[in-house]
């Protein structure tokens, strides 16, 4: 069972009308697609079979998606969050969280003979084996993506030690030392901006025309749809909420896309008690999106707040119909006592 309803009913939101309630009107543009994408959805459900299957406690290394809500509920169910891999006991279950993990992690469970699942969305693990494969082929990495994010550390620890680099800007793409001649590939983060993703691509290419590419986009559907959608209601907009966690990246740059694409009243909010009144003066059009994180009963929440004050009317703007559904492993069980 998951924990909220993955995808909102759309008949249902299309429109609010509350009549002549005496409040002011206010128009709500509801982004479609938004919120939980199919790799969240996945490692939330491992970790509730996980405990459907071992009972509490379930160790999770790392938040299992970045947004406190879903942390918070998957504590409350028996999940246990940690660190590192010294902070669970010999003989407990350990889940890898869905940004994926450096390889020494899982050498490091097996070790310990440790019970794990790794929930590491199957679109973050595609960039882990083009990585895997540009390394086995004799050619150095450039990854473009943000440092310390754990999705950037487990993709650089697929590989030895420095044999990808790191660059954030297009300024630190003229700042490479790296030899022209030598054999090179690039690969993304995948919940990067896609406008400032291709400005890097295009640097690299730029100053090492022979550099490889992935395959295909490593910038993951959902993360490209939540931005074409809020960038299509932005520019109707006075203000636009984001809802989501401050340390979710893909949360983050929905809101500099908000900006960039004709509103710059956009903000990020984790739930309605971050909405500020005073956003809302001389607002008649706000526009709402949530990160691939964030549950859709926090989005319900933020409209409901605002209904609390406004006759609100809520337009669904939606630019297309997510149907992806990535497959969970199977739990791993313990062995009877006694088997060798």
């Amino acid at each position: 069972m998951e924990l909220w309803p993955s995808r909102v009913g759309y008949s249902d939101l299309r429109r609010r009308d509350l009549g002549s309630s005496g409040k002011p009107e206010l128009k709500v543009l509801l982004a479609g697609p938004r919120g939980f994408c199919a790799g969240v959805e996945r490692a939330i459900r491992i970790v509730e079979m996980a405990l459907a299957e071992h009972g509490a406690p379930v160790y999770v290394r790392h938040e299992i998606v970045h947004n406190r809500h879903v942390v918070s509920d998957l504590e409350a169910k028996g999940a246990v969050f940690v660190d590192e891999l010294d902070e669970v006991p010999d003989d407990a279950l350990v889940v890898f969280s869905a940004h994926g993990v450096p390889k020494s992690i899982p050498d490091e469970a097996r070790r310990r003979r440790l019970l794990f699942t790794d929930a590491t969305c199957p679109l973050v693990s595609k960039v882990h084996r083009e990585v895997e494969r540009h390394h086995r082929d004799g050619r150095r990495i450039v990854l473009i993506g943000h440092a310390g994010h754990p999705e950037v550390e487990g993709t650089m620890g697929q590989v030895a030690h420095g044999a990808v680099v790191l660059v954030e800007t297009v300024e630190d793409v003229a700042a490479l030392e790296l030899d022209a001649r030598e054999r090179l590939a690039y690969a993304t983060q995948t919940t990067l901006s896609v406008q400032d993703t291709a400005a890097i691509v295009a640097a690299l290419k730029a100053r090492f025309p022979a550099i490889e590419g992935p395959r295909n986009e490593d910038i993951c559907y959902a993360t490209t749809n939540r931005q074409n959608a809020i960038a299509a209601i932005a520019a109707r907009a006075d203000l636009v909420m984001v809802v989501g966690s401050p340390n979710s990246s893909n949360s983050l740059r929905l809101v500099e896309i908000a900006r960039r694409s004709g509103c710059p009243r956009a903000h990020l909010v984790e739930s309605a008690r971050d909405l500020d009144p005073r956003w809302l003066d001389g607002v008649s059009v706000v526009g709402i999106s949530a990160g691939a994180s964030a549950p859709e009963l926090l989005v319900q929440q933020v409209i409901d707040e605002l209904g609390t004050r406004f006759a609100v009317d809520v337009e669904l703007a939606e630019i297309v119909r997510e149907d992806v559904t990535f497959r969970a492993p199977p739990i791993p069980k313990r062995a009877p006592a006694g088997a060798s």
